[in-house]
């Protein structure tokens, strides 16, 4: 039986004000390689730049397959982990009767979760855990690279190991 290697993700996303410019970043990792994605916003939530790095590491990986995802976000974690399942049966309507924040990024984040067996865990932020501490550094740096130019900045980075 040909068992596949399951896919490690880190993601984050963070804002300077919030709202106000923000970024999510998100690093994918196998045994053989390792991407570094994200994209600045000029005027986004926290809230959705942590939804927005889950959902778009999850469209990077185009098979099935089994994913580990490591956030330090509880809403994304708790929101995946314990609220979706009652807010699809609900209409993505929340216990309060009010509509579900960020719902767009939800839905697409559910139904991409759905190709997949993910099992999304919570890390603690800066924690020493050195992927949460890195995909943090790419927010960052994706943040000051848009205030510098005043546009969007982006990431799109593949390594491949040479170790078999």
């Amino acid at each position: 039986m040909n068992k596949k290697e399951t896919i490690i993700i880190y993601t984050d996303g963070g804002c300077r004000g919030n709202p106000g410019l923000g970024a999510w970043g998100a690093i994918l990792k196998t045994s053989k390689y390792r991407l570094e994605i994200g994209e600045s916003s000029e005027y986004t939530t926290n809230n959705k730049m942590e939804l927005s790095a889950a959902l778009f590491a999850i469209k990077k990986v185009k098979y099935t397959s089994n994913i580990e995802l490591y956030s330090d976000s509880s809403y994304l974690v708790q929101g995946m982990n314990k609220w979706i399942n009652n807010w699809v049966k609900n209409g993505w309507i929340k216990s309060d009767k009010k509509d579900v924040e960020n719902k767009d990024i939800w839905q697409n984040l559910y139904k991409e979760s759905k190709k997949h067996t993910i099992k999304f865990q919570w890390v603690k932020a800066h924690n020493g855990n050195k992927e949460n501490e890195k995909v943090d550094e790419i927010v960052n740096i994706l943040m000051d690279e848009h205030s510098s130019k005043g546009s969007v900045a982006s990431l799109n980075n593949m390594t491949v190991s040479s170790a078999n």
